[in-house]
């Protein structure tokens, strides 16, 4: 194990997370030009103090090779979505925006939550064209990017993390489709309630001039999205014998990283332009997540390390119940990622009940007890927990990036919190720990 690093190490993290909270507000000139040197700063921080006052270049160095692999799957997934035009001509009613993100939550377990993110984004906003407001987006948010993803591995990170660590593909699916029904049936009830409310207080006539008819430029986009999803499983934890860099024992991978990269710039070679056109294609929703994610996921080690240390505490350990696992999953997913959160907790468990998650013949093992419901409690927190606020999860960043270009006023990261998760999703979640976890 990794040296603890000091605590105030963990102040960049929290210094970051504030200014992407108030940046935009505050200090919007200075943001605005300058928020990708805060980010790089602050990452440089860490990873310097790691490498020179903690002889630890190992740590930060795993840590970028799993940001690339972030960042070139949300590329390739960004770019072959954005060459995809996807005109749903339907009129804008609360039920028609029911069975729209219904069908999206499904569909996330496909395309994952980035993929399905991507390319369904801007058809939800063109149906709402005549009276789109921010909780429109914000609610894709919740549904697309995150709770629709918990029924497969490609749905969500986390999920996929199980997977590699030994998890049956579908384990999720068999003990996880009752919680996700709960939850999108709660928060489809919410966003139905706030819809009509928009939709009787509005002074346009959305009801005319509607052909019912789907129309899609660039079909063969599809087929650099099926690359970027299919790309996700050539991974030498998963293949033997496959290329990889080899850092303090971790495969780290890169050939899926060539593959994704160089598939997103033959798809952007090759794009329908019109398509790119008609969808007001721009690199820009991809970098300004890359910029901040960078910084968030240098400057979150020395959080993540702490989390764990915490977790592997014996008498926080013996005290980890199922519902302990849901909100404490859920609530460190809310602000780091939630794939390491996820193996965090998940590591806890198997601890628990003397088992290792190196092992995959133990999470097997395991998975043959009493005790799966601690598997479900934490993999329901941490995709659940992801939509509570702008970076619990990747997609997020994404589809306000997406949104802010295409001029809606988005909330900033407090009003995203107070506005919205606290009073509308919170509440469901909630639900789903009281009929499931309690």
């Amino acid at each position: 194990m990794h040296t603890i690093p000091p605590l105030f190490l963990v102040f960049p993290f929290v210094l970051l997370l504030l200014l992407i909270a108030i940046g935009p507000i505050f200090l919007e000139k200075f943001w605005h030009h300058h928020y990708s040197k805060v980010s790089v700063g602050l990452g440089a921080i860490v990873f310097l103090y790691y490498g020179f006052a903690m002889d630890n270049f190992t740590h930060p160095l795993e840590t970028i090779g799993e940001y690339i692999s972030f960042i070139s799957l949300l590329t390739i997934l960004f770019v072959a979505s954005g060459g995809i035009y996807v005109f749903v001509d339907i009129e804008s009613k609360p039920i028609n925006n029911i069975l729209f993100l219904l069908l999206a939550a499904i569909l996330t377990n496909l395309l994952g939550t980035t993929g399905a993110s991507v390319l369904l984004i801007k058809p939800f906003m063109r149906i709402n064209r005549y009276r789109l407001k921010p909780y429109h987006i914000v609610f894709f948010i919740f549904i697309v990017s995150n709770l629709g993803g918990l029924l497969t591995p490609i749905g969500d990170p986390p999920l996929f993390m199980g997977y590699l660590k030994g998890v049956p593909f579908q384990w999720t699916f068999i003990h996880l489709l009752p919680k996700w029904i709960v939850g999108i049936a709660g928060i489809l009830f919410v966003f139905f309630l706030v819809d009509r409310k928009n939709t009787q207080l509005d002074d346009v006539d959305v009801s005319a001039h509607y052909t019912n008819k789907i129309i899609i430029n660039g079909k063969k986009n599809f087929i650099w999205l099926a690359i970027g999803i299919i790309s996700i499983f050539i991974d030498p934890n998963l293949i033997d014998g496959l290329p990889h860099i080899a850092i303090d024992g971790k495969k780290i991978s890169f050939i899926r990283e060539i593959i994704q990269l160089s598939a997103a710039f033959f798809c952007f070679k090759l794009s329908n332009k019109k398509a790119l056109e008609s969808n007001e294609f721009s690199f820009d929703p991809i970098k300004e997540v890359a910029w901040l994610f960078i910084g968030i996921f240098l400057t979150m080690i020395p959080a993540l390390q702490w989390l764990e240390h915490m977790a592997q505490n014996p008498d926080i350990s013996s005290k980890i119940s199922v519902s302990v696992a849901y909100w404490f999953s859920g609530a460190f997913s809310s602000v780091l990622d939630n794939a390491p959160t996820y193996l965090n907790v998940f590591a806890v468990v198997l601890a628990k009940f003397g088992f290792s998650m190196d092992n995959m013949n133990d999470v097997k093992e395991f998975l043959k007890t009493d005790h799966i419901n601690f598997l479900s409690a934490l993999s329901t927190g941490a995709v659940f927990f992801g939509a509570m606020t702008y970076i619990g999860n990747g997609p997020n960043f994404m589809v306000k990036s997406i949104a802010d270009k295409a001029g809606v006023k988005m909330p900033s990261f407090g009003d995203y919190i107070f506005k919205y998760s606290l009073p509308y999703l919170l509440p469901v979640l909630v639900i789903v720990w009281l009929v499931f976890y309690i």
